[in-house]
């Protein structure tokens, strides 16, 4: 674990280091990105700009509300870089303490995050309904950080009394948010000197069948074996007697039987995506060597695990929850979902062979809850989605790494070895465009800024022990 960290540590350092060298001449699931940073912030105390409502339209000058944060303990006034950490699909509380704060501590930055549009308190409508949703948008996302990035700069400048300077932004996202880094440095390379994307889900995908594929592999053959049984039996019961089953995993009030049964794939896929699959398997595989019942087995594990510990509401499988259109309370569900439905898809379902989850859980189950929670003629657009921004195939020149540094993508892609999402990620390893593959039984989603949830995070991190794997980029 020690080594992970130093890894972890080592990826970002080096990156960043290479960057600010090149930019300044100095050296100083349906889930995705859901999961809490824990209690502790650097800050969350709110802060708010009026931002645009449509920044494709010459005509609509409405404008919205939109929260960020801002931390400045580490900042080297005037000209230290700004860090922009991306919020996404969820409400934006403050900016947590983690990775992303020794980075500031090292290089003397500023720490800014802005909470993504439509969620948490920065909704433009007070009604939700799918008319009101169509400026919600990863286009429009990517707008709102260009004009809050432009008003930041020059409040700052305004602080500082000066004019037309600009200190160097480097975007930081994972997951979702990731994605959003690295398309914002695609399409505003003016306005960061580069991007960091964590298990960034850059490559919008329809029949998404690669994602049980991993978590199968990184299973490994007992725990897919205990997981293939216990879905079969799960569906026998569910045949039989529907309320008992559901009854059994508190999850009666789900009235449809595959909103049940994605809530039960996303729990077994919860364990391998963060980074706990012993929590999944030691107890299943077990149970089915010692001949117990395996149903009752899982149920523990996700009326404890999942429900329980990691926090999940069962109305997130709900489409009667996902149809509210009140933007009071949590509204990431039906909001996440929209995007889904328009935009990337991600459509989580059940391969043809070696399945892990219910064959229910197919193509049909997605486009049928994306027209009974949004409406006719809501589908998501991959192929208009990657032509935009180019998936995996993300663009970036083809000339020697250090002028690419300083002439091409500026973008670092990072995945954990265990994440199913990682491939809808760029996996590729290309000399203008880094991608890193940290490797363990746990490393999930967004490990190189997170940690793991075996290991305590270390705050002042191994920055001492971290020059080593500068030297090969430099040569």
């Amino acid at each position: 674990m020690r080594e992970l960290r130093e890894m972890r540590l080592a990826i970002v350092l080096t990156t960043l280091s290479l960057l600010f060298l090149v930019s300044n001449g100095l050296v100083t699931s349906r889930f995705l990105q859901r999961i809490s940073h824990g209690s502790n912030f650097l800050t969350t105390d709110e802060l708010w700009f009026n931002q645009t409502l449509d920044h494709f339209s010459p005509l609509d000058h409405r404008k919205f509300q939109q929260r960020y944060y801002e931390f400045t303990d580490y900042f080297r006034l005037p000209d230290g870089p700004i860090f922009l950490k991306i919020c996404g699909e969820s409400s934006c509380d403050g900016i947590a303490n983690d990775y992303i704060g020794v980075l500031a501590k090292k290089f003397g930055a500023a720490v800014v995050s802005l909470e993504h549009r439509y969620y948490g308190k920065s909704s433009p409508f007070k009604s939700l309904r799918t008319e009101n949703l169509k400026y919600l948008s990863s286009k429009q996302a990517l707008s709102d950080l260009a004009v809050f990035r432009q008003y930041y700069q020059e409040s700052l400048n305004v602080k500082v009394n000066r004019s037309n300077v600009e200190n160097s932004w480097f975007f930081f996202g994972v997951s979702y948010s990731g994605a959003l880094s690295a398309w914002f440095r695609l399409k505003f390379p003016h306005l960061t000197c580069g991007s960091l994307a964590s298990s960034a889900v850059v490559l919008a995908v329809y029949n998404f069948i690669e994602f049980d594929h991993q978590i199968g592999e990184s299973a490994g053959a007992e725990c897919k074996a205990a997981l293939q049984e216990v879905n079969g039996l799960i569906e026998q019961r569910l045949a039989l007697d529907g309320y008992a089953v559901k009854s059994l995993f508190g999850a009666a009030n789900l009235k449809i039987d595959g909103d049940f049964l994605y809530l039960l794939a996303d729990a077994a896929a919860i364990a391998f995506q963060y980074g706990n699959p012993d929590r999944l398997c030691s107890p299943l595989v077990q149970a089915k060597k010692d001949g117990e019942d395996l149903v009752n087995a899982f149920a523990t594990y996700v009326k404890e695990y999942y429900l329980g510990s990691f926090g999940t509401n069962v109305e997130t499988y709900n489409q009667q929850h996902l149809k509210r259109t009140n933007s009071a309370g949590d509204t990431s569900d039906r909001l996440w979902w929209f995007q889904v439905c328009t935009e990337v898809a991600y459509f989580q379902v059940a391969p043809a062979n070696d399945s892990l989850r219910s064959s229910k859980i197919d193509t049909k189950y997605h486009l049928d809850l994306c027209k009974n929670v949004f409406g006719e003629g809501i589908y998501p657009d991959v192929d208009a989605t990657n032509i935009y921004y180019g998936g995996t195939k993300i663009a970036g020149s083809n000339i020697d790494f250090i002028y690419s540094l300083q002439l091409g993508s500026k973008i670092i892609f990072t995945n954990g070895s265990q994440d199913p999402w990682r491939h809808a990620s760029k996996q590729t390893s290309t000399e203008d465009m880094p991608s890193f593959l940290i490797s363990c039984h746990n490393c999930g989603h967004g490990t190189d800024l997170r940690g793991c949830p075996q290991v305590p995070l270390n705050l002042e991190g191994v920055m001492p022990r971290t020059v080593a794997p500068l030297m090969p980029f430099t040569k």
